[in-house]
């Protein structure tokens, strides 16, 4: 199973504040949700929650949460314990791809446990003083390649770029 991480980090590598989004940008929205529907997507508790109730599980997607709660339970989704879990779940052949959306810790776990495949980043052109941010890695590691440029406009207060980062 492949595994891609998708974000959208601002100059800061900020991914958030108070636990939720800090920018407004529809196209990039609207990217992430072509993207991920029909696949899975792993997300850590807080993240999960910081999603409207209204939108949770994302729909056409199976929803899988990452959290240490043995006791935590979410309707119509998976509920993993730990990383190991998750690198098991990538062993599995599927024709799905396994998307890591966040938030920071579940980030940086499957960084460091060499989950990642691909990355999907979405560097928005300015700072919004996160209080969380996305971990450093090494760029040598991986092939870049521009997928989109949105220049600021009246639906965007900020212009932004997506790119896809290949591991070596």
């Amino acid at each position: 199973m492949k595994c891609v991480l998708i974000v959208a980090m601002d100059k800061a590598r900020g991914i958030g504040r108070n636990n939720d989004l800090m920018w407004h940008l529809p196209n990039d929205m609207k990217f992430f949700k072509e993207t991920t529907v029909g696949h899975a997507v792993v997300m850590g508790r807080k993240n999960f929650e910081s999603i409207p109730e209204k939108y949770r599980p994302l729909p056409n997607r199976e929803n899988i949460i990452l959290t240490r709660n043995k006791a935590f339970l979410a309707k119509n989704c998976s509920v993993l314990n730990s990383v190991q879990e998750l690198v098991e779940l990538k062993k599995q052949e599927s024709d799905k791809t396994l998307f890591i959306i966040g938030g920071g810790e579940i980030y940086k776990l499957a960084l460091n446990e060499n989950l990642i495949d691909e990355m999907l980043i979405t560097h928005v052109n300015d700072d919004y003083g996160a209080d969380t941010f996305f971990p450093s890695f090494e760029l040598c590691d991986w092939s870049v390649k521009t997928l989109l440029v949105q220049e600021r406009d009246d639906r965007h207060k900020s212009s932004y770029s997506i790119v896809k980062y290949v591991h070596k």
